[in-house]
């Protein structure tokens, strides 16, 4: 569900601000710790957009991360193999390994969530944006974490949230969410103001929306059914309508380097 729906509301931009056809150099910043399930890496956004046509680096900092896509990559054409290219490092260190405006697009989801301080970092990835280019940002929303606490019975969890944008989840890791006012403000600080915002999962998931986690914790099934196709209908509709965007679960952001 979430993949589906980044991937089409990524498209959307993509095809609003470059011409047909043209390929784009495009950066994929850390996909989370660890290995990620592979279904969902099957639905990562680069390869999508390696598959489109695309030219894919990915930085991650994770090892295993990085063999577990490498060994899902040896499945796929030449053709896209020779499109993707895989970087060890964190994301914070975009300076380090790329130029400035080395990149139209620039991936960021399900990362910020494990950075206390992030400005720094997306600071970094503008930096590498080339002018016009599209920054992608996939964050936990906090403005939504106590209704879906108190949507799932959890009232002490729903009380926590009205003043912490921190919780616990999977495996005892502190994670961290992100309000759109803040990061309104620290887009147009860094040069790539806010263009255009959606919410992803406004119903799916445990107690209407679930926690919002990036991996299979987090990870909503799409049923193959005409079920499946309305419930992915209703979740695009309300992920672009307010006010049921602002109480999503995630939110994606995209700003456009000035």
């Amino acid at each position: 569900m979430r993949h589906e729906l980044v991937a089409r509301q990524l498209e959307e931009q993509i095809a609003g601000r470059f011409p047909v056809g043209q390929r784009l150099r495009i950066l994929d910043v850390g996909l989370g710790p660890g290995a990620p399930e592979p279904q969902t890496r099957g639905g990562s956004q680069a390869l999508r957009l390696a598959r489109a046509g695309h030219k894919i680096t990915i930085l991650e900092s994770d090892p295993r991360t990085l063999a577990a896509l490498r060994a899902d990559l040896v499945t796929e054409p030449e053709g896209i193999r020779e499109r993707v290219r895989f970087i060890e490092g964190a994301g914070r260190d975009t300076g380090v390994h790329f130029l400035p405006g080395s990149f139209d697009v620039v991936l960021c989801h399900g990362v910020l969530m494990y950075i206390a301080e992030p400005d720094a970092m997306l600071a970094g990835l503008a930096r590498v944006l080339a002018p016009g280019g599209l920054l992608s940002l996939l964050v936990r929303n906090a403005d939504a974490l106590a209704m879906r606490h108190g949507l799932a019975g959890d009232w002490e969890g729903a009380l926590t949230a009205f003043d912490s944008p921190v919780s616990t989840g999977t495996g005892g890791l502190k994670l961290r969410a992100d309000r759109l006012g803040a990061l309104t403000a620290t887009l147009a600080g860094i040069g790539a103001p806010l263009h255009t915002w959606y919410g992803v999962r406004v119903f799916a998931g445990p107690g209407g929306a679930g926690e919002g986690l990036p991996h299979s914790a987090g990870t909503v099934p799409l049923p193959r059914s005409a079920d499946g196709e309305r419930m992915l209908a209703a979740e695009e509709r309300a992920g672009r309508t307010d006010p049921y965007r602002a109480v999503a679960a995630l939110l994606h952001l995209c700003g456009v380097r000035g």
